[in-house]
């Protein structure tokens, strides 16, 4: 009897764990970006200024890495194929 792609392990691991891990959570990236970004907006809001450049790192940090998830998204979702490559 021949052997049948779901009969061998490794294709079906490499089935289930292949592709782009953006192509496959773009709503969880999504996600996680929008909640970045409302962390540090929280943090601007809510934390006093008197803590001087942690403060400003910690807003920073939270805004920049929420919009590079978006961002990274947004160019993947604009790119012909509509998705990013593997």
């Amino acid at each position: 009897m021949a052997d049948t792609r779901s009969d061998r392990a490794a294709t079906r691991w490499s089935a289930l764990f292949g592709g782009c891990a953006l192509r496959r959570h773009q709503p969880l990236l999504a996600l996680l970006g929008l909640v970045c970004v409302g962390a540090g907006i929280a943090v601007a809001v809510l934390v006093p200024e008197s803590d001087g450049p942690a403060w400003v790192m910690a807003v920073a940090g939270c805004l920049a890495a929420g919009l590079l998830l978006l961002v990274r998204i947004g160019v993947a979702l604009l790119r012909p194929g509509g998705g990013a490559t593997p």
